[in-house]
């Protein structure tokens, strides 16, 4: 049994002319093909989709409910052929989006928001990685973007600054780390919980990263916002994102550790392509990501 398109168009023109006759005009053919079309579909169905007694013919059960699955059918066939102009016209059908943990959702989320709108075909896979994993699954997704905290370079690759990202040491304000009215040395640190966000490479970095003191206790998490939570419980102390934890600072629940070596640093993180000539969507949500980021940046400076 083999159906075509074309006879589902004329069935569904039968049915929203009236008549064979009104669906062979609107076809631009003689009433003879129309009749020649659905008698083809019949037979290709082994069914009577009209009922021809009377003065008219009408769709039986059978045919009814052959022209509601076939109305599926012609706007999936419709679907196809748009998928097939936006592809054409440049839009790529998957973009691949990595980003580092530790960088603002917010921003990456309203580009998102603004790509949607669009109404393109292209599905963006986004995948959340830390420090060298970054890198790492942006190189072996073959992905078109991602947003790096601390980017090294690459021949081939396009890099855009994105504004800077504050990191504080802090700990609940009553732990005893964030009360001590003396700067906190190294071995103040050691004697106590370090709570820590993993790096998601293979290897990992981790031991070799500002972020981490490799104390003798440390408790390692798959993101910051549980890393947080343990904070806030007064499990220990950790590096955190200022954009994450200025709210809790700004009311008290936690502090900064005054440690003395710095109790803050910054993150240069970049927006990169992996082609210097990107598709439609890999550069409109460059572009997007952008813009985002820096008004949240602009937002910072305000607040």
């Amino acid at each position: 049994m083999r159906i075509t398109l074309d006879q589902v168009e004329t069935l569904d023109a039968i049915e929203r002319s009236g008549s064979f006759a009104a669906a062979a005009q609107s076809l631009g053919r003689v009433p003879s093909a129309v009749t020649y079309t659905i008698r083809n579909l019949e037979r290709a169905l082994e069914l009577e989709i009209f009922d021809r007694r009377g003065h008219r013919a009408r769709l039986t059960p059978a045919g009814r409910r052959v022209l509601e699955l076939s109305r599926r059918l012609l706007r999936e066939a419709a679907d196809i052929e748009a998928l097939a102009d936006a592809l054409r016209a440049g839009w790529e059908p998957r973009v691949t989006l990595v980003i580092d943990g530790l960088l603002p959702l917010a921003p990456v989320l309203a580009s998102l928001e603004h790509f949607a709108a669009q109404r393109s075909p292209t599905r963006v896979r986004l995948l959340v990685e830390y420090l060298g994993g970054v890198r790492e699954r942006f190189e072996a997704e073959r992905a078109e973007l991602m947003l790096d905290l601390e980017y090294s370079g690459h021949p081939a690759w396009s890099a855009t600054p994105l504004p800077p990202v504050e990191m504080c040491l802090v700990a609940r304000a009553d732990h005893w780390l964030a009360r001590a009215d003396r700067k906190i040395t190294r071995r103040d640190l050691s004697e106590d919980v370090e709570l820590s966000v993993a790096d998601s490479s293979r290897g990992g970095s981790g031991h070799r990263h500002r972020l981490f003191f490799d104390g003798p206790q440390v408790y390692f998490f798959s993101d910051f916002h549980s890393k947080l939570e343990a904070l806030r419980r007064g499990l220990g102390f950790g590096w955190m994102p200022e954009h994450l934890v200025r709210p809790l600072l700004e009311r008290g629940e936690l502090a900064t550790v005054a440690f003395e070596e710095g109790s803050r640093f910054t993150f240069h993180p970049h927006l990169v392509t992996s082609s210097a000539d990107p598709g439609l969507a890999t550069a409109y949500l460059a572009d997007a990501l952008g813009q985002e980021f820096a008004r949240q940046g602009e937002m910072q400076r305000e607040s």
